[in-house]
């Protein structure tokens, strides 16, 4: 096909859901990705998830700017890149967030984004090896499913968090996401399931091209027409009839914007780049899940270890999964973790806990040797806002993002208070039998000494949403319907247009954004 009714710029979580909703709609679409296929065994196989996560060619490895609030550090942004987006890269978890947070964004004027409103198309979705029911939906193309070789230790995690009456849960996705238990997966079949996985598959009416850089939105009279492509050095027009869907991600979306003349004027003239549309909200309301983790070294074999032993331990884990995809390559790493109130007033969870049966440093970018666990602790609703801006006019620049972590004095307060809590469920006597040994051992009771372990080794745990919000005013990036204010034919899905942070990991609710886009895209050319 050369020519198309829409055009589909990012093949991540949201794109790959909303290409495939306006193909089967019955229009010519044209899904652009930047990166490539994403067909390693790196990507299909669960547990090999940190060498993407570090780097790689499926990985944009964004850095913010210096953070203030983190000691001066710059903090660590991979983003996925190549079909499937984030999805090829992330831990899975299929987390939705809390009933709250829909309802919160239907309170800021999104109407019809209550989680009334949503639960349907999560269901719609999703294929749950549970089946359906009033919660979860078992016939989409997102396949969901438990995890079944767990490792021992985050069992120990589960038990410890019990022992201080935490509660648990078996669905986090269910009547309360109140608890601690284990995460269910985005995988099928003991491999990870991807977006691209989910929701390309072939039809005559989707194109889809990758290795193609957008480097910018057409505007013409007011209306998106198509964009501006460069492949190896050469530039190229490429035309849309209806109009153009953005979903480049929570750093993508703000940057072409701005590139095509959409974003704050002043910072737009700054770069030479010509005004279409003076929009202040375009790169602000950057929130993320700032996160700290804990690290314990074991004297028991029984976590995955990077020793001689425990090397040899994975490569037979490997090739255990490469004859009957069973078996500890399954994990998600990431394997088990709670929701829990640092106060109980709370109208929802504030911390979420992930724990690691393994030594987890700087993303993966460090090497730890030996035996041991790993404790995430993140503020789900962080006050703290940053901003993406552009560093140059350059298509082929990175973005300039600056979270501003911990800026606000709200946010190293929860997360002290997660952190307490998290050494008190790992020195339960479920671990007794494990040998802990804590990497970073300081008075955690002291908050000026906690404060400072927390800032000397906080950061994103990849969670960066509301660039491109969403709202009910004018000021508004999108409307809720994810039209973009002031130029028609052009729509917004992806995590930027989220107007809150959901509380909990943002991958389902992305798709959720791109299925619910292709529908109200579909809706309005029928009216």
């Amino acid at each position: 096909m050369d020519s198309f009714d829409y055009i589909v710029v990012g093949a991540g979580s949201a794109g790959c859901a909303v290409a495939a909703r306006l193909a089967k709609a019955g229009h010519k679409v044209c899904l652009i990705e930047a990166g490539g296929e994403n067909r390693s065994l790196s990507i299909s196989t669960p547990g090999m998830l940190a060498l993407n996560v570090r780097g790689g060619s499926s990985n944009w490895s964004f850095e913010t700017v210096p953070q203030p609030g983190l000691l001066g550090r710059k903090g660590f942004q991979p983003r996925g890149k190549g079909l499937g987006g984030s999805s090829a890269i992330n831990a899975m978890l299929y987390v939705r967030g809390n009933a709250w947070d829909y309802d919160n964004w239907q309170a800021l004027g999104c109407n019809g984004w209550s989680y009334a409103d949503v639960l349907p198309w999560f269901r719609h979705s999703e294929a749950n090896e549970r089946g359906s029911d009033q919660f979860h939906g078992g016939h989409g193309p997102l396949s969901v499913s438990d995890q079944h070789w767990t490792n021992p230790a985050s069992k120990a995690f589960l038990d410890g968090a019990e022992s201080h009456q935490l509660g648990c849960t078996e669905d986090f996705n269910g009547t309360s996401q109140d608890g601690f238990g284990f995460y269910q997966v985005t995988q099928k079949n003991g491999e990870r399931w991807s977006a691209a996985q989910a929701f390309l598959t072939p039809h005559p009416n989707l194109a889809i091209r990758t290795k193609l850089l957008v480097e910018r939105i057409l505007i013409e009279d007011g209306k998106a027409t198509g964009v501006v492509l460069s492949q190896n050095g050469q530039r190229t027009e490429l035309r849309a009839s209806a109009g153009v869907v953005l979903s480049a991600g929570a750093f993508g979306s703000p940057q072409l914007l701005m590139l095509s003349g959409i974003g704050p004027a002043n910072h737009l003239q700054a770069m030479d780049i010509p005004v279409q549309l003076d929009r202040q909200a375009v790169g602000e309301d950057l929130q993320d899940h700032i996160d700290y983790v804990g690290s314990w070294r074991s004297a028991s074999h029984e976590p995955i270890g990077f020793t001689p032993g425990g090397a040899w331990k994975l490569v037979r884990a490997l090739i255990e999964h490469r004859r009957t995809r069973s078996g500890m390559m399954t994990s998600p790493m990431a394997e088990a973790g709670g929701f829990w109130r640092s106060a109980p007033s709370l109208s929802a969870p504030d911390v979420q806990f992930h724990f690691v049966p393994a030594l987890l440093e700087d993303h993966g970018h460090t090497f730890v040797w030996g035996y041991g666990i790993s404790c995430h602790a993140c503020v789900l609703r962080p006050e703290s806002r940053g901003t993406v801006r552009l560093v140059s006019p350059d298509p082929n620049a990175a973005p300039l993002i600056d979270p501003q972590f911990l800026s606000d004095p709200r946010d190293i307060v929860v997360l002290r208070a997660g952190v307490r809590l998290m050494h008190r469920i790992i020195a339960a006597p479920a671990f007794a039998g494990y040998g802990l040994k804590d990497r970073f051992l300081v008075d955690i009771d002291d908050d000026a000494t906690l404060d400072h372990l927390i800032r000397s080794r906080a950061d994103t745990v990849y969670h960066p949403v509301g660039t491109c919000r969403m709202g009910g005013d004018p000021e508004s990036v999108v409307d809720p319907r994810l039209k973009l204010r002031g130029v028609d034919h052009l729509w917004v899905a992806d995590a930027s247009v989220m107007p809150r942070i959901v509380s909990g990991n943002t991958n389902a609710t992305s798709i959720m954004i791109g299925e619910r886009c292709g529908d109200f895209i579909a809706e309005a050319i029928k009216a």
